[in-house]
């Protein structure tokens, strides 16, 4: 059995997003140290807010501003925070009901130890000291003797100067991804400029990339069939938007690609042609990069078209 393959994979994209009045009014506050809920039709004041009540769907309006300190109602300690998160100290994660709210914010607490959180300890705001918008211009929480003070929340217009309309969210996944045997091995083809799938025992169609099963008949797949190197364009897409951190010009051509002796077709860039006539059928050949461990992109071999019916099963 071939060793099977383990390394770290990160998946990271940054999120772009623009803000309804609401959600502006309330980042905008933050940057302004001042905490905005909104009034739901049964009279709660929900925080953070939302555009539209969650149970009439209603489009909610009525800002009100909210005291910085409040309640927990839980709480789980963190011993390890990781990369990014508000405090590189341990702390707890909390939820937070500030008072006059009716919902809670969840947020961590600067705390020494888990002996000093408990459900119901009264906390307080810590703002950051450089505040651009966002829920982060919350510091942390932080212990604070005192009782709710009983008051209503004051209504509050949501204008400010200079209001924060759209907002970036880094996303970011760490894990470590083991392929498993029929993949290991599929990768390792690569680096020999080879490409392998597996044929199922049963219907006899062969999968690339292997999957160590047969999608259709449920049964494991063991049988290596190599297949290609050419194949036929069956469907494809023209990419218009350029990607962060891709070195590669718009438009140009993504596609689905069966290659010669495969069951399931794989996908790749279409490059050594003009984006507008790439088409269904075009015969394409694997081009690789020095030294890289896979395909860069595939070409036009120069052969006639496929016939549809060649390719129609796999479009």
């Amino acid at each position: 059995m071939p060793d099977v393959l383990s390394a770290p994979l990160v998946v990271e994209f940054p999120f772009t997003r623009s803000l309804g009045p609401v959600q502006s009014a309330f980042l905008t506050g933050l940057r302004e140290r001042t905490v905005l809920g909104v009034r739901a039709d049964d009279g709660t004041v929900l925080v953070p807010p939302v555009e539209y009540d969650p149970v009439t769907a209603n489009e909610l309006r009525d800002l009100v501003e909210l005291a910085p300190t409040g309640t927990v109602t839980t709480w789980a300690w963190n011993p390890s925070p990781r990369r990014d998160q508000p405090l590189d100290t341990p702390c707890a994660w909390v939820l937070v009901r500030l008072d006059g709210a009716g919902t809670a914010l969840l947020h961590v607490l600067d705390a020494p130890g888990p002996d000093a959180v408990r459900t119901g300890m009264r906390v307080r705001i810590r703002w950051a000291a450089t505040r651009t918008g966002a829920i982060t211009d919350i510091a942390c929480f932080e212990p604070y003797e005192s009782e709710p003070d009983g008051a209503e929340p004051a209504p509050h217009t949501g204008e400010f100067t200079d209001p924060v309309t759209g907002i970036v969210a880094p996303a970011r996944l760490d894990y470590v991804h083991t392929p498993g045997r029929a993949q290991s091995a599929y990768i390792k083809a690569l680096e020999e400029r080879r490409t392998v799938g597996e044929r199922c025992p049963l219907c006899r169609k062969v999968y690339v990339p292997p999957r160590g099963a047969c999608p259709t008949c449920g049964v494991a797949t063991a049988e290596q069939v190599e297949v290609g190197p050419r194949g036929t364009v069956t469907t494809f897409c023209i990419v218009n938007i350029k990607a962060k951190n891709l070195d590669i010009e718009v438009p140009y051509v993504y596609a689905h690609i069966a290659l010669d002796g495969a069951d399931l077709a794989l996908h790749g860039r279409i490059a050594g042609i003009p984006y507008d006539q790439v088409r269904m059928g075009l015969r394409v050949e694997p081009v690789w990069s020095e030294g890289a461990r896979h395909v860069d992109h595939y070409r036009p071999t120069g052969e006639p078209d496929a016939d549809y019916d060649t390719y129609k099963e796999l479009v």
